[in-house]
């Protein structure tokens, strides 16, 4: 069993009363993030730091890419993307902290891309149905065969960072984030769950609690004013 939690854009006071919920509930659960940990919210530093100091494990989103490229390579797209979006919050976090800059963008690059885990698939955008045609029916017992189109599409408009696309039905529940949702969101065709339910616009951060491919309960934050005005 493990708890998921959605995009939370640098909404740190609601993260930790997410977090504290879940641990109050679940005490020894593992706890997950399906990225953009920064942006858009006025805490991205103080929410790198807590995920790190508590262990969270995360994969990260494009936010989080962005805010890496921004500084260890300035000229790619990613880096040219981040200006208009959202990067002036978190700039504006790490003003007076700027001796961990590169220690947190050096540990959101050492993340992985995605975790196959017994109970669930957790990318950040999910693995888009257009690999389909380029997979033969094996690769659903071996997850792991993806991993190749995973690291080698990251940065296109289908891959795990940025797809839009309807997901690949994995015979596993596939739990991402990226698009925003008023409330958590089962797509029962493609067996995945949307957990993004905009924390960063003043509604609600998630978290799913799923045990072997079921989602066994649900819990939410409203979000923390300090963390958006």
């Amino acid at each position: 069993m493990v708890a998921v939690i959605g995009d939370i854009h640098g909404c740190f006071y609601t993260l930790v009363e997410l977090f504290n919920k879940i641990k109050e509930k679940y005490q020894n659960i593992p706890v997950y993030c399906v990225g953009d940990l920064v942006d858009r919210g006025n805490n991205s530093y103080e929410t790198m730091k807590f995920v790190i100091s508590e262990k969270i494990l995360f994969t990260p989103g494009n936010h989080d890419y962005m805010f890496y490229h921004f500084f260890k390579d300035p000229t790619s797209v990613f880096a040219r993307s981040w200006v208009f979006n959202g990067s002036e919050t978190t700039l504006a976090s790490y003003e007076n902290h700027e001796d961990s800059v590169f220690k947190h963008i050096d540990y959101i690059k050492s993340a992985p891309l995605y975790y196959n885990i017994d109970d669930c698939f957790i990318s950040h955008a999910g693995v888009s149905s257009h690999y389909k045609r380029l997979l033969d029916n094996g690769y659903l017992d071996d997850l792991d065969r993806l991993q190749e189109y995973i690291y080698h599409d990251y940065n296109t408009d289908r891959g795990v960072l940025w797809t839009r696309d309807t997901l690949l039905n994995l015979n596993k529940l596939q739990v991402v984030g990226h698009t925003k949702q008023q409330e958590i969101t089962l797509d029962e065709d493609s067996n995945v769950v949307y957990i993004d339910t905009g924390a960063f616009v003043g509604n609600k951060l998630s978290a799913v609690i799923i045990n072997k491919s079921e989602i066994v309960d649900i819990l939410d934050v409203k979000t923390n004013l300090n963390d958006i005005i």
